[in-house]
């Protein structure tokens, strides 16, 4: 199974020349995880199953602020923020329009080959402040399941509800207290749950954007392997020493 989030259009730089997220164009953008996927589909096994987490943004015309979609953050380099507010000229996007980033990234996965299986609302418990005042604050973001072929392994006991019904399509989890200076690193809750549902033990998780780890220590915990891709070196460091630490604490429990 591949469980990942890849970079989100225009947002950030993970200082790398060929990072994802920095394209002219969220089209392009689209198009770029789709290749990225359909090798992932490749190496997958054939009932094997792909969870994704995809980030939206607003098309915007200049203008940047300390919080929000848009904001300026400490690895934010001018160049993509100036990208994240100019409004592009595809999709019939106007000033301040949501892009739809998620659902045009799923369907056109789906397109290309994907089962699209699901939509799970990730509820955030602690969402980022924003200063608007014309919409909602945005505290959700998407995660589909798609699968390889049918039929595809889901282990639906894995996790269940406290009541013990069907898990629902909406999970409410917070940030983990330490994500290893990682400026976008998703809850291990997340992981877990998607790990579980999506494998078995000695099973192979696959996340070809690993950030700081999150994946692979999820991975280690539930006696899964893991294969972890991540182009910033500084971070592909620290998700090894942080799985290695992760390894070590089962072998002690064991």
């Amino acid at each position: 199974m591949c469980v990942t989030s890849p970079p989100y259009w225009g947002l950030r730089d993970y200082d790398h020349e060929d990072q994802i997220g920095a394209e002219a164009s969220p089209d392009q953008y689209v198009e770029t995880l789709c290749q990225v996927f359909r090798e992932v589909r490749r190496v997958l096994r054939d009932d094997g199953t792909l969870w994704l987490n995809v980030g939206d943004g607003y098309a915007r015309n200049g203008g940047t602020g300390n919080c929000g979609p848009n904001a300026v953050v400490g690895n934010t380099k001018k160049l993509i923020q100036r990208r994240n507010c100019r409004v592009p000229d595809v999709w019939g996007l106007k000033d301040r329009d949501l892009m739809g980033l998620p659902w045009r990234v799923a369907f056109a996965l789906q397109a290309d080959g994907w089962i699209l299986r699901s939509r799970i609302t990730w509820i955030k418990k602690t969402a980022m402040p924003e200063s608007v005042k014309n919409r909602p604050t945005s505290a959700t973001e998407e995660v589909f399941l798609f699968a390889k072929s049918s039929p595809y392994y889901y282990n639906a006991d894995a996790v269940r509800e406290p009541t013990g019904a069907n898990l629902r399509n909406y999970w409410i989890l917070g940030p983990d207290p330490n994500n290893a200076g990682h400026p976008a690193a998703f809850p291990r809750e997340l992981a877990r749950r998607c790990i579980m549902l999506g494998s078995k033990p000695e099973d192979r998780v696959l996340d070809p954007f690993s950030g700081c780890g999150t994946t692979g220590i999820a991975a280690t915990e539930l006696g899964r392997e893991s294969t972890l891709i991540e182009l910033n070196p500084d971070y592909a460091d620290a998700s090894q020493q942080a799985r290695s630490r992760s390894a070590k604490k089962v072998a002690i429990k064991r």
